[in-house]
């Protein structure tokens, strides 16, 4: 692919500004400014309008497990496309939707063997609260509806999925939203509330707490709980030993279910097909997205156990609920390849094999003094940054805005590295690159940071 002029780059970043919206985005940012246009990617790379070459440090969006630029992905949707193009799965079937419903089930743990496809990850959020829902009332318990989430964990942006989510800025101009969602403490150890706490002793406390909530809130009023593997929100928190294993006890003791968001964990980002598999628990739910087609197609999906399906398979019961998109035929066929792909290419093993390494490519940052803490699992880690590293003293709102909005973002960008430098807790850098990822991007990656995390901190 040749590179654009650069009258065809300028012409492209004005109608962008002029007429594209752009998600999560402060558009006062471009007026002055040219939108960044992306046009092609392959493996761990993509390539703006002016041919400069960026290390795709976040799988674009937690998405691209498999890489760009699979050519395979590309023909597997054409063929299917050219098959059978579209036809909803209201009262009717297709044979992707079928065989991949089938594949999801086989993989996932226990008897989560009902799979509902929606297009993305905030559609199986809602789905899941809406199955919760009606799975009660059917049981004679329909005072169960309230939802349980974690403080700053993000969990979509439709108005339900919104309204677990546990990020206050970003619910404020959408209020009043759907009622009846609490929050309950994260996993983030670095700053958990005793420091003499041992991680397991720091788990059982976060995850009591929940059971705490159930209480307050009557265990007759409360229907789910919906927890990560690994917190995205806040940089990465993983789970501390028996934390799921207590919370597993707790939703059983109070019948409350217990879903799995997996929108980013799953399909091998932390090298397993599913995060609770990682950790060795069984959810009643899952939910994924992102990474089941590696981004190539939209398509999203609730993975429920044969429990939860059980009143609905009788008389006229039925779960009024569906999307057009869901379980898409193009998107499953691309799913189904996705899948071959990572069987193949043993992709889970991989991340397995080289987390540590990456790991400790990015440990290497912690003799910087802007870095207080590097942490996460498989190819999903975060770096965050602190003004004193021995108090552990944070950033204000200024010091934020100016650290990360007013440098680090760009800066990051124009070294050559596109991750996510995030203020949605305390101050972070995200990392979530291709699962094909190896020692050749680690290094690449720690080099860019090193050098632009040194900058922010002169700048300080």
């Amino acid at each position: 692919m040749t590179d654009r002029s650069p009258a065809d780059v300028d012409a492209l970043s004005d109608t962008a500004r002029d007429h594209l919206w752009m998600h999560f985005t402060r558009l006062s940012a471009y007026q002055s400014a040219p939108v960044p246009v992306i046009t092609r990617g392959d493996g761990c790379y993509v390539w703006d309008s002016a041919g400069r070459r960026y290390l795709d440090g976040l799988s674009a969006l937690f998405v691209v497990q498999t890489g760009h630029g699979r050519q395979e992905l590309a023909d597997a949707a054409a063929k299917q496309a050219a098959e059978l193009a579209y036809f909803p799965i209201w009262s009717y079937a297709h044979p992707k939707a079928i065989e991949l419903a089938a594949r999801l089930a086989d993989l996932a743990p226990g008897d989560l063997n009902r799979v509902f496809f929606t297009t993305g990850g905030s559609e199986a959020v809602e789905s899941a609260w809406k199955l919760a829902r009606s799975y009660f009332k059917r049981v004679g318990k329909p005072l169960k509806t309230k939802v349980i989430s974690r403080a700053v964990a993000y969990h979509g942006s439709s108005m339900g999925a919104l309204s677990i989510t546990g990020i206050p800025p970003f619910k404020q101009d959408f209020e009043p939203l759907v009622p009846s969602t609490m929050r309950v403490p994260n996993t983030n150890y670095y700053r958990r509330p005793d420091e003499d706490m041992t991680p397991e002793q720091f788990g059982l406390w976060a995850a009591d707490r929940i059971a705490e909530m159930i209480e307050f809130e009557g265990p007759d009023t409360v229907a789910a709980v919906y927890l990560e593997p690994v917190q995205n929100a806040g940089g990465c928190f993983p789970p501390p030993p028996g934390y799921f294993q207590r919370v597993r006890e707790i939703c059983d003791q109070y019948d409350v279910l217990l879903v799995s968001d997996e929108v980013i964990c799953a399909f091998g980002r932390l090298g397993e097909y599913f995060g609770a598999d990682r950790y060795g628990y069984q959810p009643d739910i899952i939910t994924v997205a992102k990474g089941l087609t590696s981004g190539y197609v939209p398509l999203g999906a609730m993975i429920a156990s044969d429990r939860l399906a059980e009143p609905f398979l009788t008389g006229t019961n039925w779960f009024a609920h569906g999307i057009t998109y869901g379980g898409h035929p193009v998107g499953a066929a691309v799913a189904l390849a996705n899948l071959d792909i990572m069987e193949r290419e043993g992709l889970n093993r991989h991340v397995r094999d080289n987390s540590p390494l990456f790991r400790s490519y990015l440990e290497r940052l912690l003799d910087l003094p802007i870095v207080g803490d590097v942490r996460g699992d498989g190819y999903f880690f975060g770096i965050e940054m602190v003004k004193d590293k021995v108090t552990k003293e944070t950033f204000n709102a200024d010091e934020s805005e100016r650290l990360l909005r007013g440098f680090l973002s760009q800066a990051l960008f124009e070294a050559g590295l596109y991750c996510r430098a995030d203020d949605r807790g305390d101050p972070v850098i995200q990392l979530a690159p291709p699962l094909t990822a190896t020692e050749t991007q680690f290094a690449e990656i720690e080099q860019i940071l090193r050098s632009v995390l040194t900058e922010a901190q002169n700048r300080l």
